[in-house]
């Protein structure tokens, strides 16, 4: 059977190539898939541990059969973060959900999530800071599963409103160059409360972070780094 193979990151980097068909037995499982391709590039046999898959835009596990056709998409860790906790039952929610090339519209995130049922509203934005470990960052750069980002944008956002009551959710996101000082991400929610409008915030940028298929390149002077990836990501030039 045939797979349209999508690869992005650091090895998409390591590969040359962004996309290929992939021809596997039929009934292959994604453990299957990685051994294959461990079996041709060295970059799956060092990434292998921290390497997802993602069957038709949803996350799958190791034991998940292939299927002709699937659109399979190597994921490689994205820039890190974790999960949180909380909660109380959603209501009627509002929401926004975008991935943007060039400067995220402040105002339009605010507008989203702006309402009379709502008693507080907060606030996340994600700059582009000029030193990371001891290094002077010249920019940022993101890369995105578009298809894929939006859809883990609304099962994220959907959760925070179920644990916190939210009455509106937006989550924005910029791919391609960031430079220094400028958001990178944008998080706006709403609740009855302060309490839960700031525990929800917390807890989308946190769980964006861990599942959004979104990476991030640190350009300093000196070199490049896929922040989160695999040991030899780094690139000294």
């Amino acid at each position: 059977m045939n797979l349209d193979m999508h690869y992005f990151g650091i090895v998409r980097e390591k590969l040359g190539l962004r996309r290929e068909r992939l021809e596997l037995p039929e009934g292959a499982s994604v453990a299957e898939l990685l051994e294959t391709l461990a079996g041709r590039h060295d970059i799956f046999s060092l990434g292998a541990g921290s390497l997802r898959v993602a069957v038709n835009q949803e996350y799958v596990d190791s034991k998940h059969i292939l299927a002709y056709g699937d659109e399979v998409a190597v994921i490689p860790p994205v820039s890190g973060g974790s999960g949180g906790s909380g909660g109380t039952a959603a209501t009627a929610m509002k929401s926004l959900y975008k991935l943007v090339e060039g400067p995220i519209e402040i105002s339009e995130l605010l507008g989203a999530v702006a309402g009379d049922d709502s008693g507080a509203t907060v606030t996340f934005l994600g700059t582009t800071r000029n030193n990371n470990r001891g290094r002077r960052v010249v920019k940022l750069e993101y890369e995105a599963y578009s298809d894929m980002v939006v859809s883990e944008f609304e099962k994220i956002g959907a959760e925070a409103g179920q644990r916190w009551g939210c009455t509106a959710v937006a989550v924005v996101h910029r791919f391609g160059e960031v430079p220094v000082g400028e958001a990178s991400v944008a998080i706006a929610v709403s609740t009855a409360h302060r309490a839960e409008a700031l525990d929800a915030c917390r807890f989308l940028i946190d769980r964006l972070k861990a599942v959004a298929p979104i990476w991030k390149k640190e350009y300093f002077e000196g070199g490049e780094v896929w922040i989160g990836s695999v040991a030899d990501c780094e690139h000294q030039h």
